[in-house]
């Protein structure tokens, strides 16, 4: 197996290269802006924050109810003004984007070809500096990743099959993936990978994730909490639960059996879960 560690990163998640390319890209073609919005349960909220300050623009983060307290410390670290709004992310993000209008501020979306680009660079890292990789397992928030991942296989002329992975409690995209078109989610999404709790899924990465991935994986979250001490005790290495979801995914029975003897790839796209919960994952018997 080899891994990908985007936990390294200073945001300490992949998504921060895609904030940093749309900025750049906002910096050059609109220099009349001066501020940002977005929605986020963490990662896309701390890359906006983060490219945002590097370009002097001010950042306006739309977090649900009962987000990730320390994703939150982090985002308001790196100057985001955060404003609670809606029992998840689809609801924030509609508050977002309404906000934008109400205040002139420039929209920041989760999925963009421009976002897309920048998180590619992982992937385009990932295929030169590892051998010939005959699968892959990425996890499924949006879909900007995974995205990328495809984008960037088929740019190279790889033959590696890519497996979207996604959590049992946030089963959108691999509804949508069986069904052959966008199917949202009825509940609320309920998982420890808050990073993937999509209900609603974006219709142009699904596009892109019906024509070039095999498969979508969903894994329980007794397999995401056991992955996430893997990397722990195994590794040494902090996941969050939306990271852990591709070993998670790799070592499900019929995907075990399938990857023996193979060179199998994964993404641990991020480090940031609180430490109260990481403390319990990593505790027996804790909840």
């Amino acid at each position: 197996m080899w891994v990908k560690h985007e936990n390294h990163l200073p945001t300490g998640a992949f998504k921060v290269r895609g904030g940093l390319v749309y900025l750049d890209w906002l910096k050059r073609e609109l220099p009349e802006v001066e501020g940002v919005v977005a929605a986020t349960r963490g990662n896309h909220g701390q890359s906006v924050a983060f490219a945002a300050r590097a370009h002097g623009l001010t950042a306006t983060i739309v977090i649900p109810h009962g987000n990730s307290a320390e994703k939150n410390r982090a985002m308001r670290g790196y100057g985001a003004e955060l404003v609670e709004h809606g029992r998840d992310f689809a609801e924030a993000l509609e508050f977002a984007d309404q906000l934008a209008g109400e205040r002139g501020l420039h929209f920041v979306p989760s999925f963009d070809e421009k976002l897309v680009r920048g998180v590619a660079t992982y992937a385009l890292e990932w295929f030169r500096g590892a051998p010939p990789l005959d699968r892959v397992y990425v996890p499924i928030g949006l879909g900007s990743g995974i995205c990328g991942t495809i984008a960037v296989r088929d740019a190279l002329g790889l033959d590696t099959e890519i497996v979207g992975v996604v959590a049992e409690g946030a089963p959108t995209y691999a509804d949508s993936f069986a069904a052959g078109r966008a199917v949202p989610g009825e509940r609320l999404p309920e998982t420890i990978a808050d990073g993937v709790a999509c209900r609603v899924p974006n219709a142009e990465a699904l596009g892109s994730i019906l024509g070039g991935v095999a498969r979508v994986v969903p894994v329980p979250e007794a397999g995401i909490r056991a992955a996430m001490r893997h990397y722990f005790t195994d590794c040494h290495q902090v996941a969050e639960g939306a990271a852990a979801l591709p070993l998670a995914a790799a070592l499900e029975p019929g995907e075990l059996a399938a990857n023996r003897g193979k060179r199998i790839g994964l993404v641990l796209s991020g480090g940031n879960v609180d430490a109260d919960l990481f403390a319990r994952v990593l505790t027996p018997g804790e909840s």
